[in-house]
């Protein structure tokens, strides 16, 4: 069986770093999570205003790297559990059609759960710190991702294999 990517969207707090360790174990397959990145090459950057076009064009330039690495992991034999945080369906597509090019297998799993419990997950993490904590999330924030998350449909997951996965509790 040819190696796949495992790719989890879903809109903040929806539960994607728990899925994407649940899947790197199943699988034997690293996880390749954007906000890990973002943590470690450009938070000590960070500004204090004019954040999201400085965070865009980061963001933008890690998920080429994750890609890259993906792919010779990919040629390696194993698996990839990819986490980018792609909320609009425009750079979703981007990946597609990178997926496309170098021909290997995609799953996506879409993650969610009601904006509330999402919201209260957020806030947990921001306090515990814990395994899936990457960086300090505001409440400004959650709702600007929030209003920026554009679901997944079917027709958008054309030629791949979707498993949709609800975590409210």
């Amino acid at each position: 069986m040819s190696p796949r990517i495992h790719l989890i969207e879903g809109p903040v707090g929806s539960g994607k770093s728990t899925i994407a360790g649940i899947l790197s174990e199943e699988n034997r397959a690293p996880k390749l999570l954007l906000d890990k990145w973002m943590k470690t090459l450009f938070s000590p950057d960070r500004p204090e205003t004019n954040s999201v076009s400085w965070y865009i064009e980061r963001k933008e330039r890690c998920i080429l790297q994750i890609m890259n690495i993906a792919h010779e992991i990919l040629n390696s034999g194993s698996d990839v559990v990819l986490e980018l945080g792609l909320i609009q369906q425009s750079l979703r597509e981007q990946i597609y059609d990178l997926v496309e090019k170098i021909d290997f297998p995609m799953k996506i799993y879409v993650v969610d759960a009601p904006k509330e419990v999402r919201r209260q997950r957020v806030v947990n993490r921001n306090i515990e710190k814990g395994e899936t904590y990457s960086m300090e999330v505001s409440e400004e924030i959650f709702e600007f991702a929030n209003s920026m998350w554009e679901s997944i449909d079917e027709s958008e997951c054309r030629d791949f294999e979707v498993e949709y996965i609800s975590t409210s509790e």
